[in-house]
């Protein structure tokens, strides 16, 4: 049983910032570009890399995440030997607790873990879209002798305050670390990926758990601890794509830059496929009137009006007379005949009604002006006006954000 490196996947987040699509699910359950759900990215990345053995940690609205996941088959993690775990919160003769913090969710799986004996351990989060190679960062933590090694990516002066922060050494060891700094000193940006010696971190993890005053949280408590022991901490630079879609503006770029040649994500790439579970249905149809420019369509759709600049999911329908514009469009959306949608998301299952009018052009609204969200299972009556930058919950009702 014993394996070299185990993965263990934080995906319990409840996406508050998602609003109106995490109602029912939880963030790393939400469908992206078309295909996928935004978990698929570190599952992927953890196959192509060669880590077999994945703990999945969930909390949140937990059903649909572990329905999805079921044995693992789609990612190839179904191996007897290892596999992918789905890690809810448990009670055990001492009684139980809610995730508390990232930290105290993998001290809470300390049993798991050692079960495997691994010599590392990666921590990951499930909100991120990117392609990474862990094998590399996990090489890199054993080059450098390190504790803890941390991937990071260089980001604009103008927005390192929003990340935590790393300061290194000239061979890239860290020498300081500031959580969203007012004034800082690097633009090296922490991406929430660790690379642990497990003994080394189950120290910390059982050490952070008896200190009554600790947060439970790897950037906050976990980090700041091993650096101000001195621990050998290392920085793995990532030169590649990387987006958290933990916004509701995030989500939309991620897919506009599916679309995008020049964006780095590219998900053709058959030498670092990103796996699905498939849905069963039949191809996507797109009728005499139907007209469609750079977009991507998924199965079972019908497609008789006009779709431009847009991603759309399975089972999604565009009626003729139609115009999808600039616009995410989740699993089952219906878009009734002469309606617009235009920079929008359009939650699962959500039924504009026929001669609506959803979102707008920027340079045509340019005061207020804002994406457009519609929640889950919203049915909008015929002839609806929907400003942009508005957000209806499934009542129809505008949703504060």
């Amino acid at each position: 049983m014993k394996k070299d490196c185990v993965a263990m996947l934080l995906a319990g987040g409840q996406g508050s910032r998602l609003y109106v699509l995490t109602g029912e699910m939880a963030k790393p359950a939400v469908p992206f570009g078309g295909k996928y759900r935004i978990i698929d990215f570190p599952l992927s990345n953890c196959t192509n890399s060669g880590i077999d053995t994945v703990g999945v940690l969930t909390q949140y609205r937990p059903l649909e995440l572990n329905s999805y996941i079921g044995s693992g088959q789609p990612w190839d993690l179904d191996a007897s030997t290892g596999g992918v775990h789905i890690l809810p919160p448990y009670q055990g003769a001492d009684g139980g607790t809610w995730y508390k913090g990232t930290a105290n969710a993998i001290y809470q799986n300390l049993g798991f873990i050692d079960m495997y004996d691994p010599d590392t351990v990666v921590i990951l989060s499930g909100d991120h879209i990117y392609k990474m190679d862990y094998a590399k960062m996990v090489a890199r933590h054993k080059e450098a002798d390190a504790a803890c090694t941390i991937s990071v990516m260089e980001v604009p002066w103008a927005e390192a305050s929003r990340f935590g922060i790393m300061s290194v050494d000239g061979d890239d060891k860290i020498t300081e670390f500031a959580e969203k700094p007012k004034e800082p000193k690097s633009n090296l940006a922490s991406m929430g990926i660790y690379v642990f010696d497990w003994k080394k971190l189950r120290e910390y993890l059982t050490n952070d758990e008896a200190d009554p005053n600790s947060e439970n949280d790897f950037g906050k408590n976990i980090i700041p601890n091993m650096l101000g022991n001195q621990e050998v901490m290392a920085a793995y630079r990532f030169e590649g794509y990387w987006k958290d879609v933990g916004t509701l503006d995030s989500l939309w770029d991620a897919n506009m830059d599916m679309l995008s040649r020049s964006s780095g994500l590219d998900l053709t790439d058959n030498s670092w496929p990103i796996y699905a579970r498939s849905l069963a249905s039949h191809p996507a149809y797109i009728g005499d009137a139907g007209r469609v420019k750079h977009s991507a369509i998924n199965r079972g759709s019908h497609l008789y009006g006009t779709v431009e600049n847009s991603v759309l999911a399975q089972e999604v329908d565009v009626a003729e007379g139609a115009v999808v514009e600039y616009s995410v469009l989740l699993p089952g959306a219906k878009v009734g005949a002469g309606a617009t949608v235009r920079y929008a998301i359009l939650g699962e299952g959500c039924i504009v009604g026929a001669g609506c009018s959803v979102g707008g052009r920027p340079e045509e609204t340019l005061e207020n002006w804002g994406l457009t969200v519609l929640a889950p299972h919203l049915e909008l009556a015929e002839n609806t006006v929907v400003p942009a930058g508005k957000m209806l919950g499934a009542d129809g009702q505008e949703v504060a954000r």
